[in-house]
């Protein structure tokens, strides 16, 4: 539908007068008001299904035509004309060959079902329109009727692929307008009910279905925009928590320099002889701001910690790679480390970052790929600091997420914060390869 018709809609929703409080009789015909002109001229919502892949659209679209084709090869072939020039039609024995204009019309009426695949509001308006106009043309289908089987058949499969997106006013209201046509041109025989009636079973019948159906679906699509909606939080959450873990570990690197500095600052009068007072003082002073410093960074601590302990061991740092090694062999996981020589010299935060890195990683693989074997390699230049972590074939990368953990959230966080880069992807023999740059200097 054009952008003048969805504009039109929308005005008169912000135009219609909200229901004042209480009246909830108003809020209902305001409901019901809507579903009306919706219906009758309200945007189309978007079909219920989505395309996987072109091929299916395709697919979809080719068995659409030649449903379509047959319809109208169906409805052409059994239409025939008769004596009456006006009004509804009447059975007759003596059947009039049809005329070229009305097989035109027989194809005329299922000729808009291939709407129905991307504009199915668009297709059922036609086929209502169909149906309760081609009565007038002097013109029959099997049993006397003035609508032929495929041309129904069409509009039932436009109204449930139509109405199956709509609310529950507006399918009401789709129901009631289809079922005007049948009592309007059926119900002129008075003498026989059966076709009015019979027809409102059928096509109360489908609504019913179609709600169903239409209910269920906004279930699931309710369902799935919350669980998005949730993995969403749940990732900001663990962003969060990570962060606060990281600037926890780094709470304690820079209270350990800091604690240094004090220390430095109060015996230096001691270890150097012959200072003068205003050195002294100075040394004093530089003492007490970092004792300061060191008591606003506990205080931080504080907020950070929450409910779980402070940790009383020192953060580990590359050199600490060999021991980690180690206990991951004794725990079952074959892997081999390759690292220079010097790694204790590198800056005490991107020391943290790169053991947590293949922590991380060595504890995903025992999880996720037992028996795997692992290989860490570490190399080091002036600048950076390069981590590779890799697992041969027949598990995971070392460090999938699966399950609640978030691996690789953390590594990207701590990666990102020293200003470095990230990289976890399959390998070409199969296995699956973690690597990091982890600069030395400042982050960018």
């Amino acid at each position: 539908m054009s952008a003048r018709p969805q504009a039109a809609y929308a005005e008169l929703v912000t135009r219609m007068p909200a229901p004042a409080p209480g009246g909830a009789l108003a809020g209902v015909a305001r409901r019901w008001w809507l579903g009306l002109v919706q219906v009758l001229a309200g945007p189309a919502p978007a079909p219920a299904w989505r395309w996987r892949s072109a091929q299916e659209r395709r697919a979809a679209y080719a068995a659409l035509a030649l449903a379509t084709l047959a319809l109208c090869i169906l409805n052409a072939g059994t239409v025939h004309g008769v004596p009456a020039l006006h009004g509804p039609p009447v059975a007759s024995t003596n059947q009039l060959p049809p005329t070229l204009g009305q097989r035109l019309l027989a194809v005329a009426l299922v000729a808009p079902l291939p709407l129905a695949a991307r504009y199915p509001m668009l297709a059922w308006r036609a086929g209502w329109l169909a149906l309760l106009l081609s009565p007038l043309v002097p013109a029959a289908w099997w049993g006397g009727w003035p609508w032929g089987p495929p041309q129904l058949l069409a509009l039932a499969g436009a109204f449930g692929l139509a109405g199956i997106r709509q609310p529950r006013p507006a399918l009401c209201w789709m129901w009631a307008l289809t079922l005007i046509p049948w009592w309007l041109w059926l119900a002129a025989d008075i003498h026989d009910l059966n076709g009015p009636v019979g027809a409102t079973i059928v096509f109360t019948a489908i609504p019913v279905a179609v709600d169903s159906i239409g209910s269920r679906l906004r279930t699931q699509r309710a369902l799935a925009t919350q669980t998005r909606r949730a993995e969403a939080e749940r990732a900001q959450r663990a962003v969060l928590e990570e962060r606060a873990r990281i600037a926890r570990e780094l709470h304690d690197v820079v209270a350990h320099h800091m604690s240094l500095i004090a220390v430095q600052a109060e015996t230096a009068p001691y270890r150097l002889s012959g200072l003068p007072e205003p050195a002294r003082a100075e040394f004093g002073s530089l003492s007490a701001a970092a004792r300061e410093a060191l008591a606003d960074m506990r205080r931080l601590l504080g907020v950070l910690r929450h409910d779980e302990p402070a940790a009383r061991a020192p953060q580990p740092q590359l050199a600490d790679l060999p021991a980690l090694v180690d206990a991951a062999r004794r725990a079952g996981v074959p892997v081999e480390l390759s690292a220079p020589a010097g790694l204790d010299r590198v800056p005490s935060g991107v020391g943290v970052c790169a053991y947590r890195i293949v922590q991380e990683s060595l504890s995903n693989a025992s999880q996720h790929a037992p028996g795997a074997a692992v290989t860490v390699s570490v190399g080091q230049d002036g600048r950076a600091v390069r981590l590779r972590v890799s697992n041969g074939p027949g598990g995971p990368c070392p460090g999938t997420e699966s399950g609640p953990g978030h691996g690789l959230t953390g590594m990207r966080e701590r990666v990102a914060m020293l200003g470095g880069s990230l990289s976890a992807g399959p390998a070409p023999d199969g296995g699956f390869v973690v690597s990091a740059l982890l600069p030395l200097g400042e982050p960018a």
